[in-house]
């Protein structure tokens, strides 16, 4: 797309978002209703897409992208006129005779930059609650998933390109986007790139949401439901090749029960698979050849347990566990978003805590364990954006936990009505009464006057 065509886009929704159209909720539930629509039509070419970008299989595509979507898309449409509510709150006597309350209401144009890993998902998550919260929407998709990007473009040209409007293009696109004054920002990707569009949006003082990723320690303690905790990890970190931000990428295990673990996750690997991988309809692929090549640097350290085949033309990289990996090998340096599994042992959990403090605060941190009493110990004594006991990726899929990193690993929370307040400025109002003007604030001050704001104020 030629960036003048896209700077007349962003002049036509300015002027739509100024005639006020959006802050109607029977216009918003119209839009919502009708992208629910549009998603359901056209759900087939979704799986056929991803299919053809990544060898995504379907099962993963309608859990993890179209119904991932479709449910985001029934809870704004159920709640949408509760949440655009005004809110009423507590008015300090101080400010007698006065009423406090709280007004959502739109940015304005929201600039949306989505990845390639969860290319639906992550740009339809997003757009639902700027649009659910009445802004106008520029959506830029990843130029790695042509496939998606077409099903995605056909989809949006079913609404008014006036109020959300897809750009394709590649990387300098998005640095064209990012000189460009937007009301708000909302950045998916990597914290490399998370922190480029930090510096532009920073330019104009455009706030921003950054989801990123980072290394997510998963700890499994020798009280482990051991079969189970074999079997979630497998699924968590395998899903989508690997390349999900919130898979583990790492596991940190008690030194008593490694090996019945190692057994254990790698029989759980080939029965979700079978003996042959690559020949399965249930697993995805990487990206491209060159997040290939990096896997393959990555597999060097420790000691291969299962997979550790590769084949950068089909872009194919085997589900591998390694043992004996070392704190300080490559492959805990950085995020490997990749079907590679590096464990680690431990003898006791300060060193768990160690090895978890050396890296950047991730996205998220996992434990599995029966003892209630090292779950409050390991949530206390770690950060992240989201945790989960017993369990592995699950905890984003609910509306009602809100959902984003910390630190490196992003800023911001979005999901259900969380990604309507994010979209939302969320306007302080203050309504005085005329019935009286108490005379206590204005000069001239007095020791008496004082001692009134003192007692008033406490």
């Amino acid at each position: 797309m030629e960036k003048e065509e896209i700077h007349l886009i962003i002049e036509v929704q300015r002027k739509f978002f100024a005639s006020g159209r959006t802050f109607e909720p029977e216009y918003r539930l119209e839009i919502l209703k009708k992208l629910r629509s549009l998603i359901i039509l056209h759900e087939q070419d979704i799986v056929d897409a991803l299919w053809k970008d990544f060898h995504k299989p379907e099962f993963e595509v309608i859990a993890t992208e179209s119904r991932f979507v479709i449910k985001e898309l029934n809870n704004a449409i159920r709640n949408l006129r509760k949440w655009m509510r005004t809110e009423r709150v507590y008015t300090p006597v101080v400010h007698f005779i006065a009423r406090s309350y709280i007004i959502p209401q739109p940015y304005g144009q929201v600039l949306i930059l989505s990845p390639w890993n969860f290319p639906f998902q992550l740009a339809f998550m997003p757009l639902i609650g700027a649009l659910a919260a009445g802004n106008c929407v520029i959506l830029k998709v990843s130029s790695q998933v042509p496939y998606i990007s077409g099903v995605i473009e056909t989809i949006l040209k079913g609404l008014p390109v006036e109020l959300v409007a897809l750009i394709n293009g590649d990387h300098t696109i998005n640095d064209y986007l990012l000189v460009q004054k937007f009301d708000y920002i909302f950045f998916t990707g990597s914290p490399r790139v998370g922190k480029h569009v930090m510096r532009k949006a920073a330019e104009n003082l455009t706030p921003v949401s950054l989801e990123l990723g980072g290394k997510n320690p998963c700890v499994v303690a020798a009280d482990a439901r051991l079969d189970f905790a074999a079997r979630r990890i497998a699924w968590g970190k395998l899903i989508n090749c690997g390349q999900t931000c919130v898979s583990p990428d790492y596991v940190l295990i008690d030194k008593r029960v490694k090996d019945e673990f190692l057994d254990l996750i790698s029989e759980e690997v080939k029965k979700f698979y079978g003996g042959q991988p690559e020949k399965s309809e249930h697993f995805a692929r990487v990206i491209s050849a060159e997040n290939v090549h990096r896997l393959n640097g990555l597999m060097k350290s420790g000691e291969i347990v299962t997979g550790g085949t590769s084949n950068a033309k089909t872009r194919y990289v085997a589900p591998t566990i390694i043992k004996n990996v070392k704190p300080d090998d490559p492959v805990m340096q950085e995020e490997i978003f990749g079907p590679v599994l590096p464990v680690i042992d431990f003898e006791d959990f300060e060193e768990v805590y160690d090895i978890i403090e050396r890296n950047p605060k991730p996205l998220s941190t996992y434990i599995f364990t029966g003892s209630k009493k090292l779950v409050r110990e390991f949530l206390r004594r770690t950060r992240s954006g989201n945790a989960a006991v017993n369990e592995t990726v699950m905890q984003i899929a609910s509306p009602y936990l809100p959902y984003g990193g910390v630190g490196t690993s992003g800023m911001g929370r979005y999901h259900g009505r969380n990604s309507f307040k994010t979209f939302s400025n969320l306007r302080s109002v203050l309504v005085k009464s005329n019935l009286l003007d108490i005379w206590l604030r204005y000069p001239p001050y007095s020791k008496i006057k004082t001692k009134i704001v003192s007692f008033l104020m406490r």
